[in-house]
């Protein structure tokens, strides 16, 4: 099949990659020219534009940062929708709220386009074992099977447009509430006199109902420093507000989500955006003059 991938950062250039051992034809763009470069030379064909995807291909997969990014790419006046298109189907495996994609879908179908919402759940390097919940027509989603299937394990038809974003966005407030309660759990055992370390190893290496693989991922990142970025708390951050707006647009507050994004804007105002999830350690080690990790030295050298 012919497939397009606009945006070749962390997750769309492993899909690239995915796509192309599955035996893909792969047209790419991105606005940077060194990814371009990257997945061309690893067999992709680079194009100059984004109007230049359509009628190289039957599916366009997007993996765009942030909403607005989404809603020009494919509506904006240079878009996806700005060439002739018609039974092109549009794959979002970006994370997005519900009602951008409304929008979105709402345009493309008076273009003759599908739209899905089908966003990752998943890791980056886990690329080909992704799961993935799919809102929109499951028509469309028949047609774009056999390029969701080179990236994902599992595809799950979750319901009309927006479905797919909605259980992305909850899935990421988790993740803050995990993320959160891992700082803390380390930052507690430090102040009660025990050895975050043996904390975590005794925890992780149980059978507790407690443990989750990111608990198992982030509690080493933080007991030994390492906040280079598999996810950052800048993208966290962004999720979280576009989970929690979905919620007060549906008439409630979270209790626990909105305090897990307030410790996300505390560490965006320390400086950590840039750096990885786990970095909310040091909000904590800061305001109670507790260290978890060796990371408060490498900090003051810095």
């Amino acid at each position: 099949m012919e497939v397009g991938v606009i945006g070749l950062g962390t997750m769309g250039g492993r899909m690239v990659n995915a796509l192309l051992e599955a035996g893909h034809e792969v047209a790419v763009y991105d606005a940077s020219e060194a990814a371009l470069k990257r997945a061309a030379d690893a067999g992709a064909r680079a194009v100059g534009s984004v109007g230049e995807i359509p009628p190289l291909c039957r599916v366009v997969l997007l993996s765009l940062p942030r909403p607005s990014d989404v809603a020009e790419v494919v509506a904006g006046a240079d878009g996806l929708l700005s060439r002739s298109s018609q039974g092109l189907v549009v794959a979002d495996t970006s994370t997005v709220d519900p009602a951008t994609t409304r929008r979105i879908v709402t345009k493309a179908a008076e273009a003759g386009v599908g739209y899905l919402d089908s966003p990752v759940l998943g890791r980056p390097e886990a690329c080909g074992r992704w799961t993935l919940p799919v809102g929109g027509n499951s028509e469309d989603l028949e047609v774009a099977r056999p390029a969701l299937d080179a990236i994902a394990r599992n595809i799950s038809h979750a319901g009309a447009s927006g479905s797919g974003n909605a259980i992305k966005l909850l899935n990421n407030l988790m993740f803050g509430a995990i993320n959160a309660i891992t700082a803390e759990a380390l930052v507690a055992a430090a102040l009660v006199g025990l050895s975050p370390r043996k904390f975590y190893e005794t925890v992780a290496e149980s059978d507790a109902a407690t443990v989750s693989n990111l608990f198992r991922a982030i509690g080493p990142k933080m007991l030994d420093s390492d906040f280079s970025p598999a996810f950052t708390v800048d993208l966290l951050s962004k999720d979280n507000s576009l989970a929690l707006a979905m919620i007060e647009d549906a008439g409630a507050s979270m209790i626990v989500g909105n305090a897990v994004q307030t410790l996300n804007g505390l560490a965006r105002a320390a400086g950590y955006g840039h750096e990885d999830t786990s970095a909310a350690v040091k909000v904590y080690e800061q305001l109670l003059g507790v260290n978890v990790g060796n990371h408060a030295n490498a900090d003051a050298e810095s």
